[in-house]
């Protein structure tokens, strides 16, 4: 382990992963570069866990940024009405929700992802006077307690220390079998009076699964999760925590299937700059809170406010979205290659949009790539039940020649020789402890 990085061993709390996985010291970081403190400059395939789709000190939002501190606007406000927070409502409004026809009251429960999934969880309970809520294999939802009982990974779940109740998984679209369809599963559990399964208050889930691994639901699939919900008067909350604000091509992810949620759940880059910032769209019909019944200190977090509008003005035209749908069939393509060149990784392209990766079907694999990336100078990170996807996420605002030298080096690592031993020695492995012994 690097000198430098001993005051975080010495001091900080084991609970810290990232840096255990990128072990430098970063002082800097403009665009999709990160520089640590030996001068030396890694491409950035993660983008803050998909909190910087604009890239580190966008230009454009910095500007706003400093130009309000700098005349002294409003920090901390609560739930407060501020110029920026009117601001932010506006723009959301005309740029975001008025194109799309879509008519949803934004709520403000908190800064951060999982403060989201809380509020809609509790929100979901409160119209329909159930509690319990249907998810997906493979979920993930956030850390807290509630957003923990509807989040799939065991490990994760281990964390919580008590059981984890009011939750119903069903099968993800794929997950058995991309000849499965897993609607009909889930409908007969619903109709069944005898199923164990009360009808719930709401099914949430993500369009694409982000830290499940980059599964992508089908179309077809999220319509019949719209159906059903309709039929048996469930509410859809979408978690479009990660796949949202552009990630997957078009602002939100499920834009394509044309459903409606009747919860939407937006954080990570909705402030454009990493400022802590979440909200959730409710139809108006469920906006039922008495005042103050669900609240938070920090949910006026007024420089998020500013940066999240100004990040906005990406979108007010097509030009942006149809950038990033185009540089993502480029990632398509290059994975694709990697995939076809490289037959001994056992790999699988997934995901959409700026949030594509290669599973692979090689015990630990996605894992030591990304060491190897690393070493290379490319931040890029693992997905999955178990860690078995290399993922790809880079900012939106990435050139073209950013994007093919940061692919260039995966496939460069991908090639390394450590792999190849390393993947000789799985396979060795298999051939003296095979399956079932």
């Amino acid at each position: 382990m690097p000198e430098q990085l001993e005051v975080f061993n010495k001091l900080e709390s084991e609970v810290r992963s990232y840096c255990r996985s990128f072990p430098t010291v970063f002082t800097k970081a403009t665009s999709y570069f990160l520089t640590d403190e030996t001068g030396d400059s890694y491409i950035d395939f993660f983008s803050g866990a998909g909190a910087l789709n604009y890239g580190h000190n966008n230009p454009k939002l910095k500007a706003k940024l400093l130009d309000y501190i700098a005349k002294d606007g409003i920090t901390h406000s609560l739930d407060m009405a501020t110029t920026a927070k009117a601001e932010f409502l506006n723009s959301f409004q005309d740029i975001i929700l008025a194109p799309r026809q879509m008519d949803y009251k934004v709520m403000f429960p908190g800064p951060t992802g999982t403060n989201a999934v809380e509020s809609a969880l509790k929100l979901a309970r409160k119209v329909t006077g159930r509690d319990t809520i249907i998810s997906f294999t493979n979920a993930f939802h956030g850390m807290t307690l509630g957003s923990l009982s509807i989040t799939g990974n065991a490990s994760k779940r281990a964390g919580a220390g008590i059981p984890l109740n009011n939750t119903v998984f069903m099968p993800f679209d794929g997950y058995l079998g991309s000849d499965n369809n897993t609607i009909p599963y889930i409908s007969k559990y619903l109709a069944d009076n005898s199923s164990g399964t009360p009808i719930p208050a709401a099914i949430i889930l993500e369009t694409i699964q982000g830290e499940g691994g980059l599964n992508v639901a089908s179309i077809a699939w999220l319509q019949s999760i719209e159906k059903l919900c309709q039929e048996w008067d469930i509410l859809l909350i979408v978690d479009d925590i990660q796949a949202g604000c552009g990630r997957s091509g078009t602002f939100f992810s499920f834009e394509t299937a044309k459903i409606s949620p009747d919860i939407i759940c937006l954080s990570k880059s909705l402030s454009g700059y990493g400022l802590p910032m979440a909200i959730n769209l409710i139809k108006p019909e469920y906006d039922i809170w008495s005042p103050g019944e669900h609240n938070g200190t920090f949910r006026g977090n007024n420089p998020a406010f500013v940066t999240a509008t100004a990040a906005l003005d990406y979108w007010k035209a097509t030009d942006f979205a149809d950038d990033v749908q185009n540089k993502a069939l480029l990632i398509n393509k290059h994975l694709q290659k990697i995939v076809k060149n490289h037959p001994e990784i056992n790999g699988e392209v997934k995901g959409r949009g700026f949030m594509q990766g290669i599973a692979c079907n090689v015990d630990g694999l996605a894992s030591r790539i990304c060491q190897i990336a690393f070493k290379n100078k490319l931040i890029v990170e693992t997905s999955g039940a178990d860690n078995e996807v290399v993922k790809i996420m880079p900012p939106l605002t990435i050139d073209i020649e950013g994007l093919e030298k940061g692919l260039d080096i995966l496939t460069k690592s991908i090639s390394d020789k450590e792999i190849k031993s390393y993947i000789q020695k799985q396979a060795a492995k298999q051939m003296e402890y095979p399956a079932g012994f």
